[in-house]
């Protein structure tokens, strides 16, 4: 689900908005690699109340693929007991799925820049989503953001 926003580049970003409250949302944007071994992104959270961004969240080469984890979460619209998880290798973003009976799944995307330093902080936001199309469509667009090969 796709959306511009003010806040991360709107032409090279991709947007999951909560069915149950359109005000919570995650976006990656600032797409860019550079170099073979890594792609380097922004993420920001909104919630009444929260705004949430870090400025360079790190996907190296060969680390567990959010798109992948996501696409698979789609497959299984039918749903699934407990939770499943992903995270970055750095461990400062990190997403938890749940399911909810009535076809929903629920994504809680937590931001946890520097984890290892003083001072450091955390903030999260759970987008709500369709088990079958709304989450298909999250899979396709962050494939398309995380495959893309931009200057």
């Amino acid at each position: 689900m796709t959306s511009p926003d003010n806040g991360i580049d709107a032409e090279h970003s991709v947007t999951v908005c909560c069915q149950e409250n359109s005000s919570v949302s995650v976006k990656f944007g600032d797409w860019l690699s550079i170099d073979e071994d890594s792609t380097h992104y922004t993420v920001e959270l909104r919630a009444p109340g929260l705004t949430a961004r870090t400025n360079e969240i790190v996907a190296w080469t060969g680390e567990n693929d959010l798109a992948l984890f996501l696409e698979a979460l789609a497959s299984n619209y039918q749903g699934w007991d407990g939770e499943r998880t992903w995270e970055t290798n750095d461990k400062d973003l990190s997403v938890s799925a749940t399911f909810r009976s009535g076809g929903y799944i629920g994504l809680t995307w937590t931001l946890r820049p520097w984890p290892r330093a003083a001072g450091c902080w955390t903030a999260s936001v759970t987008t709500w989503l369709e088990a079958g199309e709304q989450m298909a469509s999250v899979g396709a667009d962050a494939r398309r953001f995380f495959g893309a090969e931009r200057p």
